[in-house]
């Protein structure tokens, strides 16, 4: 099926679960913990595996971690998390909804989403042990990987709390199994441990098999994990990333990883990928085109295509065609400083102690063609700027060769 040809099946149960999906309509369920006000782009991949299983006929049920979030995941985890206050956990769950109805069918007999809390924070202790510890040994929970990892050569170990967290996934697997005939659990493969052991436990208090389905985690340029905790994660909320910043990640992928991020995160048929692939590298068509397409599907045709101008005017093209809005955005980390307008001043003046340390230097970098004035080349470094050099009304971009920016900002006179 399309989902093993486009690279997202790394991990399942049983081995014929692709020909099992091609001949049955299968309810399935993705668990999210809400941590977070936002999903973030290594979640991405989970999306688009819900979306194409959807797509094939399937049904997901998406199970917002309402009650597991109270008790936090210790998969890939060096520590434990922070237990949220409930209010906020509610609040996260809110805006994850949102995020998800941009991607699903939510109709008559579409995606449904459900809150673990519903079931497990009524649920009584003696009944859970009853129902679920007996059936699990310490010995199999031992050897899951998000508690081993967690067990070798850390001194924090890890608490009880963590440690029953995947009993209670696999028992939302049982409940969700009983109540919505969900046969299927789907995640990351970093949940490989709690999805099989949901599988077992309905094997084993329901006679019946289930199956399971994990994708491969997409990572960074540093082949990290993408993780809530990291600064520089991307995230699908424009509050948290915003769409120029979201265009310029993408923008910016390897191109070993172009082609991969193509299959597993959008809809672009393979032959067009292939082709994309073996453009010039020099032109970046893969990481455009992925650029492009996961800007609008996230953030909306019109955001990605202000989101593309910058980034146009950026690498060369007419920067006074963006807002002051836009600017400030492309050049927000550039470094930058504020001069009163003063008649007279000249090029020169604004590059000494900016660009570079001395006036000599200055005039040999534009003798060399390498300063730049707002994206154009500039070799008379001693002429004054002008009223009609100002971008917005008050700003002049400097740069020297290719990636050494300040912006410096007029004020009044």
């Amino acid at each position: 099926m399309e989902l093993q040809e486009r690279g997202q099946f790394a991990l399942w149960t049983p081995q014929d679960l692709g020909g099992r999906l091609e001949a049955e309509s299968v309810t399935f369920y993705w668990g999210i913990d809400a941590t977070a006000d936002s999903l973030h782009a290594g979640q991405l991949v989970g999306i688009m595996a819900v979306r194409r299983l959807q797509q094939a006929g399937h049904r997901p049920i998406l199970l917002l971690g309402g009650g597991t979030t109270l008790i936090g995941d210790p998969s890939g985890k060096d520590a434990e998390r922070p237990l949220l206050p409930e209010e906020e956990i509610r609040a996260n769950a809110d805006a994850i909804r949102g995020q998800l109805e941009r991607f699903l069918d939510f109709g008559p007999a579409g995606a449904v989403m459900l809150d673990n809390a519903e079931w497990l924070r009524p649920l009584g202790l003696m009944d859970f042990l009853r129902e679920v510890g007996k059936h699990v040994t310490v010995n199999v929970m031992m050897g899951k990987e998000s508690v081993r990892a967690r067990l070798e050569g850390r001194e924090q170990g890890i608490s009880y709390t963590e440690f029953s967290y995947m009993l209670l996934q696999a028992y939302d697997f049982v409940h969700l199994f009983r109540e919505h005939g969900c046969r299927m659990q789907v995640g990351g493969s970093d949940q490989w441990g709690n999805i099989t052991l949901g599988v077992d436990l309905i094997r084993r208090v329901a006679g019946e098999e289930a199956y399971g389905l994990a994708w491969p985690l997409l990572t960074s340029a540093t082949g990290a994990k993408f993780s809530k905790s990291n600064p520089d994660n991307p995230w699908l909320s424009a509050a948290r990333t915003s769409p120029y910043r979201w265009y310029q990640y993408w923008l910016n992928v390897p191109d070993a990883d172009v082609g991969d991020h193509l299959l597993l995160l959008t809809d672009l048929p393979e032959e067009e990928i292939k082709g994309l692939s073996s453009a010039p590298p020099e032109e970046r068509a893969g990481q455009r085109e992925l650029a492009w397409r996961l800007t609008a599907t996230v953030h909306g045709e019109a955001e990605a295509q202000k989101a593309r101008r910058a980034s146009d005017a950026l690498f060369g093209g007419d920067l006074a065609t963006l807002s002051e809005e836009e600017l400030l955005e492309v050049f927000a980390d550039a470094p930058s400083s504020e001069r009163r307008r003063e008649d007279g001043a000249s090029l020169l003046d604004l590059v000494v102690g900016t660009l570079e340390p001395t006036r000599s230097a200055a005039r040999r970098t534009a003798e060399q063609g390498g300063l730049y004035v707002n994206n154009r080349q500039e070799r008379d470094v001693e002429r004054p700027v002008r009223e009609e050099d100002l971008l917005a009304g008050r700003y002049l971009l400097l740069r020297k060769g290719r990636r050494t920016y300040h912006l410096v900002r007029f004020g009044d006179r």
